[in-house]
């Protein structure tokens, strides 16, 4: 991936001119639906105001809300550029992650502010992923303890905050205070960033988990491993239907370092680009 990237960059160039009203893009979905390949090259350009544009065969993306598809940096656009270039005769719209991404920062199409979306991340620290333990059996009580309590205690130190744990099924009783140390911590993102580490909320059911991510104290790998915990010991258990336990897997964790990626580019510097050069 990181060669195409080097490639792409290589295509930036000036703004092209206004495209004709026949030859602008189609709008395409961001569900689980495929369409035959319509285009050959894939670049990207300049904008006004310092946004990045994506070209495929020199004509402009759009988004699904009609919007001309624009990112925020050279970085993410080189990555979503690499996301099209990736593709083969037929388009799997399901599969690039970073342009659904963009296209719902872009679009915004619930409307809300980044109020409303730190409020509803924060919901998901109320039923976190590593805070909810059973108390049977044995074995997956004491599995819980070890793999969930050092990324728990991690982040109750990294943010000086209490979290807990609790086999209630109520769940723990999270203090006020620690909401709103995560409220505030939250706010020093931009509303793209905040899209992103909203997404891999989603996916992990876990605050912890993903902040974990971010801030790189855990992979991907790691995430998604302690977010399927109850699951992976109920496969050594019992065995797992064969290839749907991978697959489901492997998707969870594309979504996610899809989303992890999508926060440190959109919020990217020219040291984080500079790096991915490099790499």
């Amino acid at each position: 991936m990181l060669r195409s990237l080097v490639r792409l960059q290589s295509h930036v160039r000036k703004p092209l001119g206004k495209v004709c009203p026949g030859s602008q893009l189609p709008l395409y979905s961001t569900a689980a639906s495929e369409r035959k390949k319509f285009y050959q090259d894939v670049s990207i350009s300049q904008g006004e105001g310092g946004v990045f544009e994506i070209n495929l065969d020199r004509r402009k993306l759009k988004t699904p809300g009609g919007k001309l598809f624009t990112v925020p940096n050279e970085a993410l656009a080189i990555a979503v550029a690499t996301e099209w270039d990736a593709q083969r005769d037929t388009l799997k719209f399901y599969s690039m992650h970073l342009t659904t991404l963009c296209n719902t920062a872009q679009d915004n199409p619930t409307e809300r502010n980044k109020d409303a979306m730190i409020s509803a991340a924060l919901k998901f620290l109320d039923t976190d992923t590593v805070c909810y333990r059973v108390d049977e059996p044995n074995a997956l009580v004491e599995l819980q303890r070890n793999e969930w309590d050092p990324v728990l205690h991690w982040i109750e130190n990294r943010y000086n905050v209490t979290i807990g744990s609790s086999s209630n099924i109520l769940g723990p009783d999270i203090p006020e205070q620690t909401k709103d140390t995560f409220r505030q911590h939250l706010k020093s993102y931009n509303f793209w960033s905040l899209t992103g580490l909203e997404y891999v909320i989603t996916q992990l059911k876990s605050v912890v988990l993903s902040l974990a991510m971010i801030d790189r104290h855990l992979s991907v790998e790691q995430a998604v491993l302690l977010s399927r915990l109850e699951e992976e010991y109920q496969i050594q258990s019992w065995g797992n239907v064969e290839w749907a336990h991978d697959y489901d897997t492997y998707e969870l964790r594309a979504r996610t370092a899809a989303g992890v990626l999508f926060v440190h580019l959109s919020s990217e510097s020219s040291t984080v680009k500079r790096k991915l050069m490099q790499d």
